[in-house]
């Protein structure tokens, strides 16, 4: 393989990575806990978009308990949220393993 062709095919995965970093904020990944008490909803990127809380589970005397859930729900939607991302970037990149984490990507 030359240099030339060294550097389409390092271009050509730059504009897929670009583009799959377009798809993921428009991604929508939605994770529950305390049976669908609590539902957390994030972008392909992690970013929490939104939290849905059942009124059923705040009590004032338990906090702690409505604070576990929506960690739980958190932490969940942001690991199915890596590993969409994770998919997407093999795609991306034939399989190769890259070592590098992209910018602004957990």
């Amino acid at each position: 393989m030359n240099m030339q062709q060294l550097l389409k095919m390092g271009q050509q995965m730059q504009s897929q990575i670009s583009e799959i970093q377009a798809n993921l904020d428009r991604e929508e990944i939605s994770a529950s806990s305390g049976g669908g008490m609590v539902t957390v909803t994030v972008d392909g990127k992690g970013g929490v978009k939104a939290v849905a809380i059942d009124p059923a589970v705040v009590d004032a005397d338990d906090v702690e308990m409505l604070e576990d859930l929506v960690l739980a729900a958190v932490s969940e939607a942001q690991n199915k949220a890596r590993k969409v991302y994770e998919e997407e970037m093999q795609k991306a990149t034939g399989n190769l393993p890259l070592p590098m984490k992209m910018p602004g990507l957990f």
